[in-house]
């Protein structure tokens, strides 16, 4: 393939994304990797890729990119993101490269960029130089001595680590339905299901959509969406299973659907992982993002810890972890985050902790998450298209903030309204790739008061909105 452009329009915020053809290809992709070997100037890049169509010839050229510059190249060949990270902090390495356009359309693909330790690299540490090289193809001369390429297994110490998460002899038997959506999460299932039977452990997976295929011949993965939820819970009650896992394109991230079949928003999911570590661990940290805060402030207050919040995003919750030394950070999009993961997301360790936690509390996963909801109800996330985000903001912003207990804007605007009768706050944020904002809502034991404060602020912002808004909950 062949392209000229002035702009690299796949550069995002704090990855690499574009639609095939027209935003990105594999001439584009060698010379990201080029610049990549310019900025960054490693020693040896470990890459990997999802199940895509396009992501293997993307990968190799990257590696051709690389390899010209002088770098040495570690393929893991089919990958899950997180796959990537634990290479490249498991094995020193100076950095990494995972090929995904994860949750995006099918005509979508690519890349997550980590270094040292698998910290992102974000635009305060070299993606924009990577970008404006990329751009202008002023690389350096291709290196003398051309990198070497070896193909890599790390299947069976990624296994062992996740496994050194839980104690494996707590599980007790469990009916357990796995949806990798066609993508790599299944081979990384089908290791430790053969491990957990070396290890007697009882447990049972029920598969669907496992088969690899980058067709997706049953829809892009993105469990968020709740058309893409149906599998899921119809397999959980046609085998009666004790919960059902879903996960996304790349797997760092898993959702969750309890012995009923129902999905159980991820808010709840941090608290759950909140309180496991903090009851190994009663002197750590929690990070969590603002959206919805209550829930995860109430179990670190059980704890006597006070719970840090940060600005949503990846970046910010793994740097904003690193300063406070936490165990632990979740987001409520379904992001978990781990200390000794070296900071990054997993799709694998949050399950891997929920079956422990419901054999060692031997009730079901509905019974687990009832307090939580019932207690802090939320509306879900809701996307709403305007064509102003920061003046669609400000509007609701000055229709409450003279009646707000609190204001805050650690990401967007987080208003807090408590008196003697009711208690309810809501963050609204916007994109920064889309005329999005987004909404959240929670209350205190009060759905009637939640239904009626979000349908109020929606209401503010009717006039504002573009035609085809909708409110997908997510």
């Amino acid at each position: 393939m062949t392209a000229s452009f002035r702009s690299l329009t796949c550069f995002k915020t704090y990855d690499i994304r574009g639609k095939l053809e027209t935003e990105l290809n594999t001439e584009i992709a060698y010379r990201i990797a080029r610049a990549f070997a310019d900025i960054i100037k490693p020693k040896t890049v470990v890459l990997g890729g999802d199940a895509r169509l396009t992501s293997a010839s993307l990968k190799q050229a990257l590696a051709n990119g690389l390899m010209d510059a002088g770098v040495n190249v570690l393929d893991l060949g089919l990958t899950g993101t997180e796959e990537v990270y634990f290479a490249t902090f498991h094995l020193k390495l100076d950095a990494g490269i995972q090929v995904t356009a994860s949750h995006n359309p099918i005509d979508f693909n690519g890349m997550k960029l980590v270094g040292k330790n698998a910290e992102p690299i974000g635009p305060t540490n070299g993606l924009l130089s990577i970008k404006a090289l990329a751009e202008s193809q002023a690389f350096s001369h291709k290196h003398s001595t051309r990198g070497h390429y070896r193909p890599l297994n790390l299947m069976s110490d990624y296994i062992h680590h996740l496994l050194s998460y839980i104690q494996p002899h707590h599980l007790k038997t469990l009916k357990v339905v796995v949806n990798a959506g066609n993508g790599p999460a299944a081979h990384v299932i089908d290791v430790l299901e053969s491990q957990f039977k070396q290890l007697r452990v009882p447990l049972k997976f029920i598969k669907i959509n496992h088969q690899v295929d980058g067709h997706f011949p049953n829809g892009v993965p993105n469990p968020l969406l709740k058309e893409n939820r149906a599998d899921t819970q119809n397999a959980v009650k046609h085998y009666q299973a004790d919960l059902g896992i879903a996960w996304d394109g790349d797997f760092d991230r898993c959702f969750f659907f309890d012995e009923k079949g129902e999905f159980i928003d991820s808010y709840y999911i941090v608290g759950l992982l909140a309180e496991a570590f903090l009851q190994k661990d009663p002197h750590s940290n929690i990070v969590h993002d603002p959206r919805l805060i209550w829930h995860t402030q109430h179990i670190c207050q059980s704890f006597r810890r006070q719970s840090i919040q940060c600005p949503t995003g990846h970046v910010f919750i793994k740097q904003k972890m690193r300063q406070t030394y936490a165990i632990y950070g979740g987001e409520n999009s379904g992001h978990h985050y781990f200390r000794d993961f070296s900071y990054c997301d997993s799709g694998m360790i949050p399950w891997l902790l929920v079956i422990e936690l419901l054999s060692l509390k031997n009730i079901p996963l509905s019974a687990m998450v009832a307090k939580g909801q019932q207690t802090f109800p939320n509306s879900g996330e809701m996307n709403i298209k305007v064509n102003q985000p920061i003046e669609a903001i400000n509007k609701v912003k000055a229709h409450y903030q003279d009646h707000a207990s609190s204001l805050k804007t650690c990401d967007g605007i987080s208003l807090t309204f408590i008196n003697e009768q009711q208690a309810w706050r809501f963050n609204l944020r916007h994109s920064n790739t889309e005329s999005v904002i987004r909404l959240n809502v929670e209350s205190k034991s009060d759905e009637t008061l939640l239904k009626q404060k979000t349908n109020e602020i929606i209401a503010l912002l009717i006039p504002v909105m573009l035609e085809d808004a909708c409110f997908q909950s997510l």
